[in-house]
């Protein structure tokens, strides 16, 4: 008992005597629910925070709302998959310092049948008009995702008019999104890497791949300290250092499931 209280004393004298307490080194990242789900965090971040000794604490939710978080100065860094959502956010003066970091895909999942025939089509904007004629069931996240963002690009493209009979917004993350497609045997838009990370608890197959209209590019970007003073700055410039690293973007490319890489690293950390 003895022990453990002086180890615990030297503890606390070491975080006061380097100007730190355990608040101060503690970083608040808002991601999406991708980058989450797939369990790419879950891999990376222990690496960082025993280099380091900062905690951080994740927090997962849509493009959109992630975005939100740093424009309300929630958070202290933000990493995303919207760029046109992000440049904006960027433009606005709420984030700085903007940085590639690592790009997957998106792809289209669905019924084992394909009862729709998505695996002939040519394109994305195909598969999505195909969807429709054939009165296919689609689950939507529904939530200003960077995942809703590209389907809603694409029926645009498509020049299809939301709702139709088949559509489904539910306003839920990707993993439950793709819980309810295989409960109702529906199709779904879904990041490559949380696809990955789910299939094998899934009854549903991917139909659809392969257009450069799915690609999926992610952003880390620190929340502007002008905007928020309170904003951990420094601590969050020293994970998306970290990040863009050649060690960060090794362990980005290292990571896989059932040997699939998830995602790429994309910095330039030359």
């Amino acid at each position: 008992m003895i022990k453990r209280l002086i180890f615990g004393l030297l503890l606390i004298s070491l975080f006061v005597n380097s100007g730190l307490s355990f608040a101060d080194a503690q970083l608040r990242l808002a991601t999406t629910t991708s980058t989450y789900n797939s369990g790419l965090l879950d891999f990376l971040l222990p690496e960082f925070e025993a280099k380091t000794g900062v905690q951080v604490h994740v927090i997962s939710v849509g493009t959109g709302a992630a975005l939100r978080l740093g424009q309300d100065g929630d958070v202290d860094l933000v990493m995303t998959h919207a760029p046109e959502a992000e440049a904006a956010f960027v433009a606005a003066g709420y984030g700085i310092e903007p940085k590639a970091l690592m790009y997957n895909d998106f792809v289209i999942v669905g019924p084992l049948n394909d009862p729709s025939g998505l695996k002939e089509v040519n394109s994305a904007v195909d598969a999505f008009t195909q969807m429709v004629a054939r009165d296919a069931m689609f689950i939507s996240r529904g939530d200003d995702s960077g995942t809703h963002i590209k389907e809603n690009e694409i029926w645009h493209a498509a020049n299809i008019t939301l709702p139709f009979a088949g559509y489904r917004a539910v306003g839920q993350g990707m993993g439950r999104v793709l819980s309810i497609a295989d409960e109702l045997q529906a199709y779904a838009l879904t990041d490559r890497g949380t696809w990955l990370a789910m299939k094998s608890k899934l009854d549903l197959a991917l139909v659809y791949e392969g257009d450069e209209r799915l690609f999926n590019p992610y952003q880390v970007i620190l929340v502007n300290p002008e905007r928020h003073p309170h904003v951990k700055v420094d601590l969050a410039r020293q994970l998306s250092d970290w990040l863009v690293s050649t060690e960060g973007q090794r362990l980005i490319n290292a990571f896989q499931i059932e040997g699939e890489a998830l995602f790429f690293a994309s910095a330039d950390s030359e």
